[in-house]
């Protein structure tokens, strides 16, 4: 299984070879993550992972989906009322379906953390899935692959977590106490505060209340909690905000309005409508906030969630169900740009799983608003072929300036170095082009290729 030191370069030989050097001059930088899920326990905690099933297979939606598309049952993964306790016969369910992440962005991750992390060379399938188990577990209760030593040995030098503004972020606290040099950031992803549709969502608006101390029962009184909860956030180091809304539709309202429609949701009478609208004004009220305490803002719309009901009744969210949709940004981001598009200062992030946005709309409006950033290919574009079609589509138009570099946006620690060394393989060959082609000169693609690989991430998300 032995991963080839060429792999996703170009295939003519002088092509690969400037590949291989632009690689070789950004393969040991240090990792940056400015947008991921890790779990913020394992930072704050630092114990060790109890099993080679919930580092690898259980917690990560790449490959239950998979997984679930072929038969495999849910409770076979240990997920739900029913599921398998034993993480050996979990860890052999996967073995024996391994062939299935043919080609796929997880056969790389995957292939690339047990040979990279845990010495493994046999390919992984039914014959060798006990001894590779045996082989991770014996290695997981060792000292050196705890969470922090991981973190030092995959040359992280930020990562950020995503959490809730009802989180009292007490493991981030604890990162600080323990005097750890590591550094791990939250993110302020307002969510279950922002989206009307989301469950239990007049509770939460309770709950934030409780924690900010602000009367979330007046259209002031919640944006006042918001703005409290933000800078509790940026006390603790916070860089970003992040927002999941189903569309980037914006709305700017008069005062008036906004309150009478936060007033209709907040007493359940809410209209056909509303739930968007509501949304859309707050995406605008967040980016006032941004130009107010200079958080980064992230917009990450498009994904239709949980799109079998059954699943997410039986099994909880983030089981692989979370289906992209189609959306438009040109006029749907109108009313927030015109009216905080040209301050100062405010940066604001675009994400897209519609992918026929890119030339057409992302890299316009990026192209000429200096507030706006693209992030890079999101979720089911985060892949080498996604990464090329991204470059191809938006340089042209954007340059590389207005892009925001890479984040891994995973949940899944020991794919972090796998998805930052496919991002740098995929731009050293998407460069080595552009100089055999005499678009760029040899130089210049090595005074960019440390931009692409963590300098413009930190320039995006002030790190």
């Amino acid at each position: 299984m032995t991963l080839h030191p060429d792999r996703l370069f170009p295939t003519d030989a002088p092509t690969r070879q400037m590949a291989r050097a632009l690689y070789d001059c950004v393969a040991s930088a240090p990792i940056v993550s400015p947008h991921g899920h890790t779990d913020p326990r394992w930072w704050g905690e630092n114990t060790a992972f109890s099993d080679p099933s919930s580092l690898f297979v259980t917690p990560d939606h790449y490959v239950t989906r998979m997984l679930i598309s072929q038969g495999v049952p849910f409770e076979a993964l240990g997920i739900g009322e029913g599921g398998e306790p034993d993480p050996r016969k979990i860890w052999r369910s996967f073995a024996a379906h391994y062939y299935l992440f043919a080609a796929t962005p997880s056969r790389i991750w995957v292939d690339h953390a047990l040979e990279e992390v845990f010495g493994v060379t046999d390919r992984l399938s039914e014959k060798t899935a006990d001894t590779i188990y045996d082989t991770i577990a014996e290695k997981l209760a060792q000292p050196e692959y705890r969470p922090r030593a991981l973190y030092q040995r995959f040359n992280i030098e930020v990562i950020a977590t995503t959490d809730s503004p009802l989180d009292d972020l007490r493991h981030h606290k604890q990162v600080v106490s323990d005097g750890w040099s590591g550094r791990v950031v939250p993110t302020y992803r307002p969510d279950a505060v922002v989206d009307p549709d989301t469950p239990d969502f007049l509770r939460n608006l309770d709950l934030l209340a409780n924690i900010s101390g602000c009367d979330t029962a007046s259209w002031p009184g919640y944006l006042a909690a918001h703005r409290q909860r933000r800078a509790f956030f940026k006390e603790m180091g916070a860089t970003a905000t992040d927002h999941g809304h189903p569309s980037p539709r914006t709305a700017d309202l008069p005062e008036a309005e906004a309150r009478a429609l936060f007033d209709r949701l907040r007493a359940g009478k809410s209209m056909p409508g509303d739930s968007e609208l509501f949304r859309a004004q707050m995406l605008t009220e967040m980016a006032r906030m941004s130009v107010d305490d200079g958080l980064v803002m992230q917009i990450h719309p498009g994904s239709s969630r949980s799109h079998s009901d059954a699943v997410r009744a039986q099994y909880g969210t983030d089981r692989g169900f979370d289906i992209p949709v189609p959306v438009s940004f040109t006029e749907a981001l109108r009313p927030m740009l015109n009216a905080v598009g040209m301050e100062p200062g405010l940066k604001i992030i675009l994400f897209t799983l519609d992918e026929t946005t890119y030339a057409r709309e992302l890299a316009p409006l990026a192209g000429v608003w200096p507030c706006l950033l693209i992030g890079p290919p999101w979720w089911f574009h985060d892949s080498f072929e996604g990464m090329r079609r991204f470059r191809q589509s938006v340089t042209e138009t954007a340059g590389f300036w207005n892009t925001a570099g890479f984040n891994d946006d995973t949940r899944a620690l020991c794919s972090i170095p796998a998805r930052h060394d496919v991002a740098r393989r995929c731009d050293a060959a998407f460069l080595a082009e552009l100089v055999l082609s005499h678009r760029l000169g040899e130089e210049e693609a090595f005074e960019i290729a440390p931009l692409l690989a963590n300098g413009l991430a930190k320039k995006a998300y002030n790190l």
